[in-house]
């Protein structure tokens, strides 16, 4: 019993490894890598304003009493408030203010 028992933990940390291994290849051209909600948030707070982060993207976490708090909230059970927000972070990165 003791040698099945290594045998699959070694065949599941090979697993486990190689997975890694995968996730880091299709992670390569994902700008949003290692990337957090919350910065992502603030990035777009410190460049808009919440007014204008309002305008942007119409959603009520910005609009009435935002805070960064309520906003990773309720983005967080929205993914397609998310995307929004996500793919106006990856514009402001292409568009930088001078």
């Amino acid at each position: 019993m003791q040698v099945n028992a290594s045998i699959e933990t070694k065949r599941d940390q090979c697993y486990l490894y190689s997975s890694k291994k995968q996730m880091e290849k299709k992670q390569i051209n994902n700008p949003l890598h290692g990337i957090t909600l919350e910065a992502i948030v603030k990035h777009l707070v410190n460049y808009f304003g919440w007014e204008g982060l309002a305008i942007k993207i119409n959603i009520n976490c910005f609009k009435s009493n935002p805070t960064i708090k309520s906003s990773l909230t309720f983005l967080r059970k929205t993914p397609w408030a998310r995307e929004k927000v996500e793919n106006l972070y990856l514009w402001t990165l292409r568009h930088k203010k001078i």
